[in-house]
């Protein structure tokens, strides 16, 4: 992913998400590395998303914040919810666990 995650973006953003949440993968992991800004609506994707994998038993993590989104992560208290991960490596080991 990358650029924006925002009002203008989110509904793309949504439905290519579900789409990966569906097609049966065991996990997903979002690198937000090239992500430089998340909306209110863009985390209301990613937890719709995270949500929604959990519900079928899959594994969800994003990682490789930029800084302006992990503080948005982190204001916003989703950090948990999201299983926010440092790196890739991180990312792949919780939704392994």
């Amino acid at each position: 992913m990358n650029g924006r995650i925002d009002s203008s973006t989110a509904k793309t953003c949504e439905d290519y998400l579900l789409s990966h949440v569906a097609d049966g993968r065991p996990a997903l992991v979002l690198d937000l590395a090239k992500v430089d800004y998340v909306s209110s609506a863009g985390l209301r994707v990613l937890v719709m998303a995270s949500q929604r994998a959990m519900g079928l038993g899959r594994g969800f993590a994003v990682c490789n914040l930029q800084e302006d989104v992990a503080e948005v992560m982190e204001i916003s208290g989703l950090e948990e919810v999201l299983n926010v991960c440092e790196d890739l490596g991180a990312a792949i080991s919780v939704v392994k666990a």
